[in-house]
C-alpha cells in the first residue's frame, strides 16, 4: 500500500490544498463563476448540459415525463418538513409523504434527502432546457431553506394563526416544540381547574395537552388522544399503573376548535369536552397539592420521551384554584375567558395573541411569563441545514451499532441537501445556495474535525446509520470554488481506511456490504485524488469497480441483492424481486465516467451504455404523473416479476436518483481532450453538441438503438481535431464508418474506439454503421441460467410464469453466430421478437408487464438449420453442450467452416463417452444437410 500523511497531520498543517483551487470567493462573498472547475487530473473533459440538446427519441420522451412532473409539482410540499423543523408556517402545504415526511418508515428520519434530489433535477432541468419555470421554483426553494436556516438559529418564535377568539399559537407537527410554564404554575392547590381551547392537526395518540411532573412517575396530564383515541385525564404519584384518570366518549375532531377543561374538588374529578361533562371520577384521592413541586410544567409535551409533541393550536390557557361549576365551564362556549362567568385564571392566565416572539405574559397578575421552546434545545449551530433537528447527528458519534429507527444515514441526507444546493448554484448563480452549501460544510467541520480519529472510523462503518452517500464528491466540488482549506480537510474525515485500504491492495471484501452505502464512497475517492495527488484513492477506486463489474453485475447494469453484496462471481445466486437496487445502478454510472475521465478505457463506457440503455432508462415508467416520479427501487430479477415505480409510499433514495437520471441522460454522449485534439463520442444517441471552443457543432441523428447505426453531421466553422467512436465491446463485426460516402480505412476493433482525423468543415457527414447481433450472457456462477441481448438492448420475456422459462435458440442460428433467426419479429413493434409463443421486448420499456431477465437454456437436441438431426445434445459436467462447444468457434465464413467445425469438436465427445460413433455421424451430416442464414 502507498503510505500516506495521516488525516490528524492533514488537519493541523497547511498542505492541505495539494491543487490549488480554480475560484475563490470574491468581495461580495459568492463565487467569481458558477462552475466547478475541471482537475488537472482529467485527460479527458466533460461538456456542460446545456452544451447537449437531446433529439426525439426514446431519452426525450423519457425526460419529458420527468420534466412535466418537476414543472407541475409544487415545492412548497418539499419545503413542508425543513419549515415545520424550524418552526415556520408550512402554509397548509403537506409533505409528500413515505421517506419525506413524519409517517414514513423509521419515523421519517431521513427527511430532507429527496428535497435535495429535487433541486438537483430541477437543477439539470434547466440547465438542458432553459426553462424559466424551474429557475422560479429553484428560487423559491432557496429563499425558503434561506429562510429556515436563519430560524435554526435562534430560539423558537410563536406561530401566530387564527384562534378561536383572535390569534393563537399553533405547534406544526415536526417542530418539536412545547411551552414551558414556570415551576408555581400550579399553585399548590387543592382544587383546581384547567380550561383551554384545543385545535389538533394530527391524530396521533397520546399528543399532550399539558403534562405536569418530574418524570414518568410523578405526574398529571391530558391528552386529546389515549390509545382509545379519546381525551384522557391521568394524575399519579405511582407510575402508570397507579394512574386515577378520566376518560372522553369520542374523538376530538382534527382542524376545528374543541374546548377542555378539567376540575378536582376533593374526591370529583370532572373532564368537559366543549362544555359538556364527559367523564366524571368520584373516588380520585390526588390533586395537585400532592403532586409538590414540579420540575417539568409543559404545554404540548410529555414527560415519556416516545410520546409524540403535540401537533395543532393553543388559544386560552388558564388555571384556578378552584373547581369551577357546570355553569361556568359552559360560558367558555361563548365567550373568551375574560368576558366568561368564570373570568380569567387566577392561576395563570395566557392569550397566545399577545406576542409575536417567544414568550408569553401571564394575565393572571402573577407573573408566570411561559417560554417558547424546543425539545431537542437550541438554537441550532451556526451553518446547520436539514428537515430534522442536530439530535441524529449527536446520537451517531457514540452509536456503535444500527438503528435506523434512531439514526438513518443523516450524513447521507445531507448530502443530498448539499448536492441540491450545489446543483442550484452552478445552474442558477444565485449566490444563497452557494452561502447555504458553504455553511452546511463549514458546519460539518466544526463537528467532525474534532472527534477522535476512531470515532471517525466507527461512525462510518455502522451500516445504515454511518451511511454518508456522495457527500465526499459534493464537499471537494464546492471545495474547488471556495477555496476554503477546511472544506477539502472535511471531505478527509470520511476517509473509512478499511475499506480504502483493502481496495488500493486489491482485496475483494465486499461480501456482507450494503451495495449503495459503499458505491458513492468511491466517487468521493476520485475526486480526492484530484485534489490531493494520493494515489492510494484513484487506485482504490480503479479496484473497487474490477470488484462489482462483472463479478456482481446483472446483465442489466444493476447490482445488489436486497441492496447488499454476496461473494464474488454469485449472479444467479443473488436473484431476487429485491435485486438491482436502482441507486447502485446510478452511482457506479457516476464512478465509471469519473474513472473514464481519468483512464480512457473502453470498458468503463461500455458498462455505461448497459447501464444507461437498460437499467436506467427501464427504471423510469413509460407513463405521466403528477404526483410521483414513477421510478422503481428495486428492480426484481425473478420469474414474473412486475416492476413497481411506486415504492415504499414514495419519495425513496432510488426516486430520487431516478429524478436525477432522467433529467442528464445526455451528460456523457461526448467528451473533449483536454487539450481540445479530440472529441469522443461515447454513445449513440438523437443530440446536438454545441463546441463552443471549436466554434463548432456535431448533430447526431439516428433512433439507436432501434437503428444500428447513427449519422453525425458536422455544423459551424471548421475546426480539427480526432473524431473517436466508440465501437461496443459486443460489436464484433460489421462497424464501418464512412465520410461524406467515403469509407475510412482502418480495422475498427471491438471495446475500442476508432479515431477519424481530419479538419472538419460544416456539412461534413459521419455515417457509423453498427450492425447487431442476437447473443446471451450467461450467470458466472450458472452457465444454463442466461440473459438475451440484441446489440446494447437487454430483451426480458414477457410472461405471468413465476418459474424459468425455458428456450433454445440455435435452432437456426446463422453462420455468424447470431441467435437471431430463431426467434420471429413482432410487427409494427421495434425490437420486439416471439420464440415459441412468447414475446421478448427491451428492458428499457418501462411497463407492468410480468418480465423474465433471465431463463433457462435448453438444447435436447442437436439441430442445424432447423433440421433436427435426432441426436440427445450431450453435456459435459460443467453444463458446456456439445452444441455450445461448436457455435463457440462462430462466426463461420461459410457453411463449409461450420461443418469443419463439427467435425473437428465430435471426435473429443466421442472419446469421453458423450456421444457414440452413429450418433456424431448422424450430427456431422445434420450439418451438411441443413441450410443456413448467412
Amino acid at each position: 500500500m502507498t503510505p500516506h500523511l495521516s488525516r490528524r497531520f492533514l488537519l493541523q498543517s497547511a498542505i492541505l490544498a495539494a491543487a490549488a483551487p480554480a475560484f475563490a470567493y470574491a468581495g461580495s462573498g459568492r463565487a467569481a463563476a458558477a462552475v466547478v472547475p475541471a482537475p488537472s487530473a482529467w485527460t479527458l473533459r466533460p461538456f456542460e448540459l446545456k452544451d447537449v440538446s437531446l433529439g426525439q427519441g426514446v431519452f426525450a420522451s423519457k425526460r419529458q415525463l420527468m420534466l412535466d412532473h418537476g414543472r407541475g409539482y409544487d415545492v412548497n410540499r418539499l419545503l413542508q418538513v425543513f419549515r415545520a423543523n424550524a418552526g415556520l408556517s408550512t402554509g397548509g402545504a403537506v409533505a409528500p409523504g413515505g421517506w419525506e415526511g413524519l409517517d414514513g418508515e423509521a419515523n421519517g428520519n431521513l427527511r430532507g434527502h429527496y428535497t435535495g434530489h429535487f433541486m438537483s433535477m430541477l437543477s439539470q432541468a434547466y440547465a438542458s432546457t432553459g426553462d424559466q419555470a424551474y429557475a422560479d421554483k429553484i428560487r423559491t426553494m432557496i429563499g425558503a431553506l434561506t429562510d429556515v436556516r436563519a430560524a435554526l438559529r435562534t430560539d423558537p418564535r410563536m406561530l401566530t394563526v387564527t384562534g378561536r377568539w383572535g390569534g393563537a399559537h399553533e405547534n406544526v407537527r415536526g417542530s418539536y416544540q412545547y411551552v414551558d410554564l414556570p415551576a408555581t404554575v400550579l399553585g399548590g392547590a387543592a382544587a383546581i381547574t384547567l380550561s383551554t381551547w384545543v385545535k389538533p392537526t394530527h391524530d396521533a395518540n397520546w399528543q399532550r395537552v399539558f403534562d405536569f411532573g418530574n418524570n414518568t412517575t410523578r405526574y398529571m396530564y391530558l391528552v386529546t388522544r389515549n390509545a382509545s383515541g379519546v381525551p384522557r385525564f391521568a394524575i399519579t404519584t405511582n407510575g402508570p399503573g397507579s394512574e386515577q384518570a378520566l376518560n372522553g366518549t369520542a374523538a376530538l375532531p382534527l382542524n376545528q376548535w374543541s374546548h377542555l377543561a378539567v376540575t378536582i374538588s376533593g374526591t370529583t374529578g370532572t373532564l368537559y369536552v366543549n362544555g359538556t361533562a364527559v367523564a366524571t371520577n368520584t373516588a380520585m384521592t390526588l390533586n395537585p397539592s400532592v403532586l409538590g413541586t414540579l420540575t417539568n410544567n409543559w404545554l404540548g409535551r410529555s414527560n415519556y420521551s416516545g410520546d409524540p409533541v403535540y401537533a395543532g393550536a393553543f388559544d386560552e390557557f388558564n388555571v384556578y384554584s378552584r373547581a369551577l361549576t357546570a355553569a361556568e365551564i359552559t360560558s367558555f362556549q361563548g365567550n373568551e375567558a375574560k368576558n366568561s362567568a368564570a373570568g380569567l385564571g387566577n392561576l395563570a392566565s395566557y392569550y397566545f395573541s399577545a406576542t409575536s416572539g417567544g414568550t408569553f405574559g401571564d394575565a393572571s397578575g402573577r407573573g408566570l411569563t411561559a417560554t417558547l421552546r424546543r425539545t431537542w434545545g437550541g438554537p441550532s449551530h451556526a451553518g446547520f441545514l436539514a428537515a430534522y433537528p442536530e439530535t441524529q447527528f449527536i446520537d451517531l458519534e457514540s452509536r456503535t451499532s444500527a438503528d435506523y429507527t434512531k439514526v438513518w444515514a443523516p450524513y447521507y441526507t445531507a448530502h443530498k441537501i448539499l448536492k441540491g444546493l450545489l446543483d442550484a448554484y452552478l445552474a442558477t448563480d444565485d449566490a444563497r445556495a452557494l452561502d447555504l452549501a458553504s455553511g452546511m460544510c463549514d458546519w460539518m467541520y466544526s463537528r467532525l474535525s474534532k472527534l477522535p480519529e476512531a470515532t471517525l472510523q466507527r461512525m462510518w462503518g455502522i451500516f445504515s446509520s454511518g451511511e454518508f452517500g456522495g457527500i465526499v464528491e459534493t464537499i471537494v466540488d464546492l471545495y474547488t470554488i471556495t477555496g476554503k482549506a477546511e472544506h477539502l480537510a472535511l471531505a478527509k474525515l470520511f476517509d473509512l481506511d478499511t475499506l480504502i485500504d483493502a481496495c488500493a491492495a486489491n482485496t475483494d471484501t465486499l461480501d456482507g456490504l450494503h451495495a449503495n452505502q459503499h458505491i458513492p464512497i468511491f466517487t468521493g475517492l476520485v475526486r480526492l485524488y484530484d485534489a490531493t495527488g494520493e494515489t492510494r484513492y484513484l487506485t482504490a477506486a480503479k479496484n473497487f469497480w474490477g470488484m462489482v463489474v462483472p463479478y456482481r453485475m446483472f446483465g442489466i447494469g444493476g447490482t445488489s441483492t436486497a441492496e447488499f453484496w454476496k461473494a464474488r462471481g454469485l449472479v444467479a445466486g443473488t436473484i431476487s424481486d429485491t435485486s438491482a437496487e436502482s441507486c447502485c445502478a446510478y452511482n457506479l454510472l457516476k464512478l465509471s465516467r469519473m474513472l473514464f475521465f481519468h483512464d480512457q478505457d473502453p470498458k468503463y463506457m461500455d458498462y455505461y451504455e448497459r447501464g444507461l440503455y437498460n437499467q436506467v432508462l427501464g427504471s423510469k415508467q413509460d407513463k405521466a404523473d403528477a404526483e410521483k416520479p414513477l421510478t422503481t427501487y428495486f428492480i426484481g430479477l425473478t420469474p414474473g416479476h412486475v416492476r413497481d415505480y411506486t415504492p415504499k409510499q414514495g419519495t425513496t433514495c432510488c426516486e430520487g436518483t431516478g429524478m436525477e437520471s432522467a433529467t442528464k441522460y445526455q451528460d456523457s454522449v461526448y467528451f473533449k481532450k483536454a487539450d481540445g485534439s479530440a472529441l469522443y463520442v461515447n454513445l449513440y444517441s438523437p443530440t446536438t453538441l454545441t463546441w463552443s471552443e471549436k466554434g463548432v457543432t456535431v448533430t447526431q441523428t439516428t433512433d439507436y438503438p432501434r437503428e444500428q447505426g447513427s449519422t453525425l453531421t458536422i455544423g459551424g466553422g471548421s475546426a480539427a481535431f480526432e473524431l473517436r467512436l466508440r465501437v461496443p465491446s459486443w460489436a464484433t463485426s460489421g462497424f464501418r464508418v464512412t465520410v461524406n460516402g467515403t469509407a475510412v480505412s482502418g480495422t475498427p476493433v471491438a471495446g475500442s474506439y476508432f479515431a477519424v482525423s481530419r479538419t472538419w468543415r460544416a456539412g461534413d457527414v459521419v455515417r457509423v454503421t453498427i450492425p447487431f447481433r442476437m447473443r446471451v450472457e450467461k450467470a458466472l456462477d450458472d452457465s444454463g441460467l442466461q440473459t438475451l441481448f440484441y446489440g446494447p438492448v437487454n430483451l426480458v420475456a414477457r410472461n405471468s410464469s413465476t418459474s424459468y422459462l425455458q428456450f433454445g435458440l440455435y435452432r437456426n442460428a446463422a453462420l455468424s453466430g447470431d441467435l437471431l433467426p430463431t426467434l420471429a419479429p413482432v410487427a409494427g413493434k421495434p425490437l420486439h421478437y416471439t420464440l415459441n409463443g412468447t414475446e421478448f421486448a427491451p428492458f428499457s420499456e418501462g411497463t407492468e408487464d410480468p418480465t423474465h431477465a433471465y431463463f433457462r437454456r435448453s438444447e435436447p437436441r442437436v439441430v442445424f438449420g432447423t433440421t433436427d438431426s435426432g441426436v440427445t445434445n450431450p453435456a459435459k459436467t460443467d453444463g458446456t453442450t456439445l452444441l455450445d462447444e461448436i457455435w463457440a468457434g462462430a462466426p463461420f465464413a461459410n457453411k463449409a467452416a461450420l461443418v469443419s467445425r463439427v467435425q473437428s469438436t465430435v471426435p473429443s465427445w466421442v472419446s469421453a463417452g458423450l456421444l457414440t460413433q452413429a450418433a456424431a455421424n448422424t450430427v456431422v451430416s445434420t450439418a451438411q444437410g441443413a441450410t443456413y442464414v448467412a
